[in-house]
């Protein structure tokens, strides 16, 4: 039969070709055509979900004071950046919650709420999600998986690994709360997202269970990318809490994996905000190649609520990244004051600035929380005269100054402001409570600098966010010595990632040379005692108040840690309320001299 057919077939084919018609050849397979996936992503708002006015900008010469982001203004780039036909992914890169009064009064509540606005396909947890413990994080999610939003956001955490059975988080499974990764499609691409925190630094400097455990983020990285990839999953995206400089080094390492979204750093991106008096430390997106060779997308959107990353791949027909573009998004509000018209102008024209109107919806749940807040926060207790800057290391190559206008320069050779005020302000209240010699503060526990003018109860917690409280420990300066040491060698094993742990004191100072060796980076100790500066004795006992976190040894300061019970004292006093009330009671909030900044020389590490 088929033989049959075939003859009559070639038959047929000879009379058509004995006709004047042309026999066209049958048309080419085309090629398929190139892929785009967008990512639009935020990390670190740190519970910042107000606007945030009174930042600087340089336009055409000119420096102005600017109202930036807001969660509501993020709900509505995020909607405005989404309307297209390409797949878009939502993503938050992690530390959502504590450094501002939103999580100190509502505890999570209020951040999930506004992120539901949003209902992000995946959230990577950071470290700053372990503040409050296992049971912070987990009263955190319950909020955030809430039945009345409709959302159902993915949380992710390959290298966290909370007890079965003991951790809150894993009451039942290991993935109640947190999976290693997620598969999401859009527009017919099936998207592998894996998530990893920042492990040492969330041991170190945060509070989760003992229990929990805290893998290698490579290991974890790649065991999930690998098991993705065994399912079919060619495109990987890794969620990664580990900060922007750390990202570069992991990729290197990496199988598999297409782009990196990133926190942890509070990183900006983007060659021409240097055009706006700001310091991006690398392109929007970073190239990088991985360990095939292939192209990987870096990214990160600065910090709080100020900029939304747009991040849009371009993928070949197997899957490799052809090409990575996109724009980080600077969410202006408007001017504080009135500007000249020309400059308004050249400022809402820039590439990378992106003006919209909060979201009402959004808006509308912000200011249900916004009431109690201004209601707590409205009491004014005091007055700063100048501007208390805040910066965690001195030194040129530090990234962490204070953006106000002259705040770099004033802080270059000794640090911050903020933390010598803080310092000085527990040393007062320690004095006052059962006496104080000296009183240690870690630079990362002073989050926000504090403006001149009025100063507020609700701008002590600003800058003080933590559930920290005060305990006197009665140490040896041998002891304090090593404390010091402790806290650098912290910073200097990973300068990015752990210069929170730089030790800030009132009553006492010291030279610094960060290439010293170690137990002789610290010289000429001194503290301040019967109205003169004199030498710190190895052998005799003094009254030191620091934060309890610290106290216990964390953040790098391990010799704290190992002071026994019967040497410490809790005084019951919250941080953030003691500098209130050392502001009510008519404490001193100038800039403190430079003979009394506790670092009074300061080399650093050479590169």
């Amino acid at each position: 039969m088929r033989a049959a057919v075939w003859t009559w077939m070639v038959g047929y084919g000879l009379l058509m070709g004995c006709s004047n018609q042309t026999v066209k050849p049958p048309p080419a397979e085309a090629t398929p055509a190139p892929q785009t996936l967008r990512i639009l992503h935020i990390n670190d708002h740190h519970s910042r979900l107000a606007a945030d006015d009174g930042q600087v900008l340089q336009v055409e010469g000119k420096e102005l004071e600017v109202v930036l982001g807001g969660f509501p203004r993020v709900v509505s780039a995020f909607a405005q950046l989404n309307a297209s036909e390409i797949p878009t992914l939502k993503l938050h890169a992690g530390d959502a919650i504590t450094g501002d009064l939103y999580f100190t009064l509502f505890q999570g509540e209020a951040d999930a709420d506004l992120m539901n606005q949003i209902c992000f396909d995946a959230f990577e947890v950071g470290n700053h999600e372990f503040d409050a413990g296992d049971t912070g994080l987990k009263r955190f999610l319950d909020f955030l998986s809430k039945p009345m939003w409709h959302c159902d956001t993915s949380v992710l955490g390959a290298n966290v690994h909370p007890e079965v059975g003991v951790s809150p988080l894993s009451r039942f499974a290991a993935d109640d709360y947190l999976k290693p990764s997620v598969v999401i499609e859009r527009g017919g691409l099936r998207v592998g997202i894996v998530g990893v925190d920042v492990a040492g630094k969330t041991k170190a400097s945060s509070s989760p269970d003992a229990s929990t455990q805290f893998e290698d983020e490579r290991s974890a990285a790649q065991r999930e990318i690998d098991a993705l990839q065994a399912r079919g999953i060619d495109h990987i995206v890794l969620m990664s809490h580990i900060g922007y400089r750390n990202d570069l080094k992991l990729v290197e390492q990496l199988h598999g994996v297409d782009a990196v979204v990133g926190g942890d750093s509070h990183t900006l991106l983007g060659s021409q905000f240097t055009s706006l008096g700001l310091a991006p430390a690398g392109e929007y997106p970073t190239l990088a190649r991985n360990a095939d060779g292939d192209v990987t997308c870096i990214v990160q959107a600065w910090q709080y609520t100020w900029v939304v990353g747009q991040l849009d791949i371009e993928f070949d027909t197997d899957g490799r990244v052809l090409n990575c573009a996109g724009t980080p998004h600077l969410l202006l509000g408007g001017l504080v004051e009135a500007g000249a018209p020309a400059v308004h102008a050249a400022l809402a024209q820039h590439p990378y600035v992106l003006q919209v109107e909060p979201d009402a919806k959004a808006q509308h749940v912000l200011s249900v929380y916004e009431k109690q807040v201004q209601s707590f926060a409205a009491e004014v207790v005091g007055v700063v005269p100048e501007r208390l800057c805040l910066r965690r290391i001195p030194g040129r190559h530090d990234r962490s100054r204070d953006a106000a206008p002259g705040c770099a320069e004033a802080t270059d050779a000794q640090g911050g402001h903020a933390q010598a005020v803080v310092a000085r302000a527990f040393l007062e209240l320690g004095k006052r409570f059962g006496g104080a010699d000296i009183a240690i503060q870690n630079a990362g526990g002073v989050r926000n600098g504090i403006a001149a003018g009025e100063f507020s109860i609700g701008d002590a917690y600003l800058a003080l966010p933590y559930k920290n409280m005060l305990d006197r420990l009665r140490m040896s300066g041998a002891e304090i010595h090593q404390v010091l040491e402790d806290a650098i060698a912290a910073y200097l094993a990973d300068p990015g990632a752990a210069s929170g742990s730089f030790p800030y004191a009132a009553g006492l100072r010291w030279n610094l040379d960060l290439n010293a060796a170690p137990g002789e980076r610290f010289s000429k100790l001194e503290v301040f005692r019967d109205g003169t500066w004199q030498a710190l004795q190895a052998d005799q006992i003094y009254l030191l108040i620091t934060n309890d976190y610290i106290a216990s040894g964390q953040d790098g300061f391990t010799t704290f840690g190992r002071i026994e019970e019967a040497r410490r004292e809790p005084t019951y006093l919250h941080y953030a309320q003691a500098l209130a009330d050392y502001v009510r009671d008519g404490g001193n909030m100038a800039r403190p001299v430079p003979a009394d900044m506790s670092t009074q020389a300061f080399v650093e590490r050479q590169r």
